[in-house]
Order: C-alpha cells, then structure tokens, then sequence
C-alpha cells in the first residue's frame, strides 16, 4: 500500500511565488513613474514606449519560448525566464536616460516571454482535470495579490531609499527562486520521487499523454486555423488591454482626472488587482463547478461570457460619474470581473492544448500582449485628442467585444487531435 502524496500542490506553491514575484517586478514601475520621468527628463509619450517596449518584446519572443517549453519542459525555461527576468529587474536601476531604459525594458520583456504558458504547460503535466480551473484561479490570484501591494510597497520603499534601489531588491526574490526551482522540480511528476503510486494515477486521470509533433508548417497551420484560436484570441484581448492599463497610465488617471492625493493613489491603484485576488479564487471555483454541473463547455464560457459582460458594464459606468471614488471603484469592479474569466481562459488553454499548452497558451497571451503593446500609446493618444474618459470608454467596449468572443470558443474540440 503507497502512502498518498500530495507532491503537486508543492509545484503549485512554487507557481504561486512566480505569480507574485512576476507581478511585484512588473507593477513596480507605474508607481514610480513620476519619479522616474523627474529624474530622467521624460515625457508622457516617452514613458508610453518605455511601457509598450516590454509588451513588444514579450509578444514577439512568448510563442517562440512557449514552443521552447513544449519540448523541452518547463524545469530549465522557466528557470532561464525567471533569472532573466530578475536579471532585467535590477539593471533598471543603472537606466540614465530614455535610450537606456527603453533597451532594458524591451530585454525585460524578452526575458519574462513564455512565462504564462510555461505554467499552463507544468499544469497540464502535473494538476488534474477537476482542478485545474480553481488552481488557475488560485496562481492569478497571488499574481493580482502581489500586484494590489506592489504600488504600497513600492512607494514606500522608494521613500526610503529611492526608485533605483527598489528594482535592485525586488530582484532578488527571482534569483533565490530559480535556484530553488531547478534543484527540486522535475518535468513530469513520473520523474519526481515525491510522487506515490496515488498521486501520480490522480494526476494522470484524463491527461492528454499524446506527445505529437512540435515543428513543421502542418503544425503552426493547425494552430492558427484551428476554429478556437481566433475567438480564443479575441476574446483574451482586452484582458490584457484593460489590465495594462491599471499598471501604467491608472494612477495618472485618478491623479489628473479625479484629483486624488498620493495617499489615495497609493490604494485606488492597487485597488483593481486586491479585488481581483477574491475574483480569481471564485472564478476558478465556479468554472470547475459549473463544468462538473454542466459539462465543459457551459462550465468554461459562461463563466467567461457572463464575467465580460459585468466588466464591460462597470467600466462604461465608470465615465457617467462625477463622485471621484465611486469612479474608482467601478474601474476595480470592471478589472476584477475581467480577472473572474482566467480561470476558465487558462483551463481553456489546457483543455484544448494538451501537451502542447504552453504553445496554445502562448497564441492566446500573445495576443493579449498586443493589447499590452497598443493601450499605453492609445490611452495617451486618446487623453490628449479628447479627455481621459475617451479610453475608459474604449476598455468598456472591448470587455464587451470578448464577452462574444466567448460563444464561439468549444473546449471540447482540441487544437491538435
């Protein structure tokens, strides 16, 4: 008789430390933002391309590296993208003009590409089905978690030893977690010693144990023709073009907009991503339940749909008030309902993955990182040429856009039969 392990739930709480430090790396420069243009002589407009650089690099190298994952497993990618990553962090730090901090942020970017669907990838290898949804819920709820304190934190070590320093220490924690991650996971849990006979039978309970081919045009030709890619797309775009928003151009937007102090930036703008750590666990819990209840695909694209729907509401309210705070309150509610869907979007990515869900992952990430490129540069151009309710507006419009998108996504057809 084997005694029952419960190994994977260790490979979880190592995801859930990328999560938070991914976003305590990635969020900390829109807070320091005035800091950091006042030292550097930059501009709204060059702050803009220092943003989308990182989203621009990200896009191009996130396929590619999630490919990578496929392969080779994620032990030694994820590995290199989090060291990488760290890498970039603390060289921030030495940024001494906009040319600099543009090429350090774009090799930022570079460095944490594949990092989503390499997660995706290690859960599909490693969660089974039935929990898949609440442990997607559970990974994006420490990434909004570290997130929503990333603005307190980060304003008030800046205080204490200025916005250089902070990228230096909040480097540190990716290096100490590489480390850690390649000495103890192994890419499939067969591999770990860990693993009981029990565990690793839970484990392997409706995983797709299909190896299939990872090169050639047949293969890139049935991702991208696939009848789930395009809407799968779509629909995670404006994900990522409303979540970039809150960390760039937000606290500009409650400072110019609605006059608030430092003290309240310091929370509204954390604010979307603390509400979005409670959408996330429920989220991921719904989707798993609605999908026990209901069967797959009404337990994935309700979720979806419906938590769209409540977003792009919200966030079109948001410019019909003149109360500040209620102002900032339906934005959060707006992020946070947008944040309800990724457990169902990244269990999605799963479902029709396979061993290939670093790949899918990536497809549908990249897209959102697009959104990432153009929403800093749009929600600029649009302040400027009409006021700051024009982007607000836009964000609404798409949340609803990826509301239909859902309907015609089945998890139940696979990209790579």
């Amino acid at each position: 008789m084997t005694i029952p392990t419960r190994t994977r739930y260790r490979v979880v709480g190592f995801m859930l430390a990328l999560a938070g430090i991914t976003y305590l790396d990635r969020a900390c420069i829109a807070t320091m933002s005035p800091s950091i243009r006042t030292d550097l002589g930059l501009d709204k407009d060059q702050m803009s391309w220092i943003y989308s650089a990182f989203a621009i690099a990200y896009a191009a190298f996130e396929i590619p590296t999630a490919w990578w994952a496929d392969r080779i497993g994620t032990r030694r990618v994820l590995t290199r993208i989090v060291a990488c990553w760290s890498a970039f962090t603390m060289l921030t730090a030495a940024a001494w003009n906009f040319g600099s901090m543009l090429v350090i942020r774009f090799l930022f970017g570079i460095g944490e590409a594949g990092a989503w669907p390499g997660v995706a990838r290690t859960f599909s290898r490693w969660i089974p089905r039935s929990e898949r949804g609440t442990i997607q819920g559970i990974f994006f709820a420490a990434a909004h978690l570290a997130g929503g304190l990333t603005p307190m934190l980060a304003l008030w070590l800046m205080h204490q030893v200025g916005w250089r320093w902070v990228f230096l220490i909040f480097g540190i924690p990716g290096i100490v977690w590489a480390i850690a991650w390649f000495r103890w996971f192994r890419d499939e849990p067969e591999e770990h010693p860990s693993v009981s006979r029990d565990e690793l039978e839970k484990i392997k309970a409706g995983r797709d144990n299909s190896a299939g081919h990872h090169a050639g045009w047949a293969y890139w030709e049935q991702l991208f023709s696939h009848r789930n890619t395009l809407p799968l797309c779509l629909m995670y775009f404006p994900n990522s073009f409303g979540f970039y928003f809150c960390i760039t151009w937000l606290p500009d937007y409650l400072k110019e907009q609605h006059g608030f102090d430092s003290m309240q930036l310091g929370f509204f703008s954390g604010l979307p991503l603390i509400l979005s750590v409670t959408a996330d666990l429920l989220g991921g819990v719904s989707t798993d339940f609605m999908t026990r209840r209901f069967g797959l695909r009404v337990g994935r694209v309700s979720v979806g749909a419906f938590s769209y729907l409540v977003a792009g509401i919200a966030m079109l309210l948001a410019t019909t008030t003149h109360q500040p705070v209620l102002a900032a309150w339906c934005i959060a509610i707006a992020v946070a309902a947008s944040m309800f869907t990724l457990g169902a979007s990244w269990g999605t990515v799963i479902d029709i993955g396979g061993s290939h869900a670093a790949v899918v992952g990536a497809a549908m990430n990249t897209s959102g990182q697009i959104g990432s490129v153009i929403s800093p540069l749009l929600v600029v151009w649009l302040q400027k040429h009409y006021d700051w309710n024009a982007p607000v507006l836009l964000i609404g419009g798409l949340f609803l856009m990826g509301a239909v998108a859902w309907l015609f996504i089945n998890p139940n057809k696979k990209v790579f039969e």
